[in-house]
């Protein structure tokens, strides 16, 4: 049976589970992957998926029905990313990279969008801010995304991520910070899993902002589809470090990958990564919730040392 979650005082150590909100909605992709992806029954899922009501990418309610089944919450970051056809000029219209940057994405303004919004936050879990992919580098742009997430929440956000891991070191947290959030967690690697950054948070500025570098994405892992074991074994090795240094590790699963047929295994490890952490007294939950229960405005970089960052 999993253990309930301790007080951050009687944590071993911290799992800060996080969620980008890119793609709620397949779209071309289901094309794409046709294309490109394996024997025929893979090629008419991907087209089924194209034409069918049900969305494979919009996995809210699964995410939340599996972390609350466990007694946790997590961080969902939401994007407000420009259009292709709207806002991009029409030379990236054909492009691979314009494709993939600015199509597909969704509105804040979207009923559903706004509904999960809502309910997300009125559950317990956080809503943060996802930054778009050139907002790490334009405080007028970022500004607006804030307001534009927060019109929608009704209250203020924490933190959040800068989409694709953008960042310019120092002066990306600089504006975050001005604009009044309290974390990023943005330092880390997509291709890359481990403490590349210490065993704890960072304070770029001496001050209450800190940062919670990414420990692991989930495509920086084995492929869970292909074998499974392999995968977990990486993650074990995150989590015994974690213990060994009473670390913060943070997690990064895009909800999209909580679509069994599109990325399967990956449901399953989310769930023992949690299942374990648990049971060896982790602290599991989201940024914004450890930042004020580890009373990390106070400079003290956390209780009993948990947060500290011995890079």
């Amino acid at each position: 049976m999993t253990r309930s979650r301790p007080d951050v005082e009687d944590a071993s150590f911290a799992l800060l589970l996080t969620h980008d909100v890119d793609r709620p909605y397949k779209t071309y992709q289901s094309l794409y992957y046709a294309i490109t992806g394996g024997g025929s029954a893979s090629r008419s899922y991907h087209l089924s998926s194209l034409l069918s009501s049900t969305n494979p990418y919009w996995q809210f309610d699964r995410i939340a029905s599996l972390e609350d089944e466990l007694g946790v919450r997590s961080a969902f970051y939401f994007l407000s990313e420009q259009s292709l056809f709207r806002d991009r000029p029409p030379r990236e219209w054909a492009t691979m990279e314009g494709w993939m940057l600015y199509a597909g994405r969704y509105d804040l303004d979207d009923p559903r969008i706004r509904e999960q919004i809502e309910r997300l936050d009125a559950e317990g879990w956080e809503v943060g801010l996802h930054g778009s992919y050139e907002s790490y580098r334009d405080a007028d742009r970022l500004a607006a995304e804030k307001a534009e997430l927060e019109a929608a929440l009704g209250h203020s956000v924490q933190g959040g991520r800068q989409h694709h891991l953008n960042l310019e070191v120092p002066e990306t947290w600089r504006r975050h910070r001005d604009l009044g959030l309290r974390y990023d967690s943005s330092l880390g690697s997509s291709d890359e899993y481990g403490f590349q950054h210490g065993h704890g948070i960072v304070r770029p500025f001496d001050d209450e902002f800190v940062v919670f570098p990414l420990t692991i994405m989930e495509q920086s892992l084995p492929d869970p589809g292909v074998d499974f074991e392999t995968a977990w074994d990486a993650c074990l090795d995150v989590l015994r470090e974690a213990r060994e240094q009473t670390a913060v590790a943070t997690v990064l699963w895009h909800p999209r990958h909580f679509s069994s047929r599109d990325f399967p295994g990956h449901t399953r490890l989310y769930r023992r990564l949690i299942e374990h952490a648990l049971e060896a007294g982790a602290w599991v939950g989201p940024p914004g919730e450890f930042y004020e229960e580890a009373g990390l405005e106070a400079s003290n970089d956390g209780i009993k040392d948990l947060g500290r960052n011995r890079q």
